[in-house]
Order: C-alpha cells, then structure tokens, then sequence
C-alpha cells in the first residue's frame, strides 16, 4: 500500500506547526555581520595572497578550537 499525502504550507507555517523556533531575527544578524565583514575585507579579494594568509590563518586557529573544545569534552565524558 503505499499513501501519499500533499501538504500545501508556507515554511513559516511548518516551523510553527512542528513546535520549531523562529529564527528570522538570528539569521538577520548573522547576513548583517557577514555582508559587514565581506565590505571591510573586499580589498582582499583583489590580492590572492592577503586573501589566502587571511583565510587560512583564520582555518588553522578555528581547527586549535575545535581540537580543544573536542578534547575537553572527551575529558568530561569519562566523568560521572
């Protein structure tokens, strides 16, 4: 047997339905910041180099936090 079952909704109307938050305004902060942050660093993109020394000094120091907060949390883990 197999049912098929259309449901005519708008996203906002799903999230409400299935008890999901908002999250307009957050995401309305976030493209605020990066449009922000896309004017100040425009000058980069002209400059590959600046580009990939600002890009992959941001990647390396996000990779130490990531391995930090993944080895705190193991530490925790073991702990009743």
């Amino acid at each position: 047997m197999k049912i098929t079952l259309n449901v005519d909704c708008t996203p906002e109307e799903a999230r409400a339905f299935l008890g999901l938050p908002d999250l307009s305004g957050v995401n309305a902060v976030l493209v605020s910041e990066l449009e922000r942050r896309t004017r100040e660093n425009v000058d980069t993109l002209a400059d590959p180099k600046a580009f990939w020394d600002k890009a992959l000094s941001a990647g390396v120091g996000s990779m130490d936090a990531f391995a930090t907060l993944f080895a705190r949390a193991s530490k925790t883990s073991g702990q009743d």
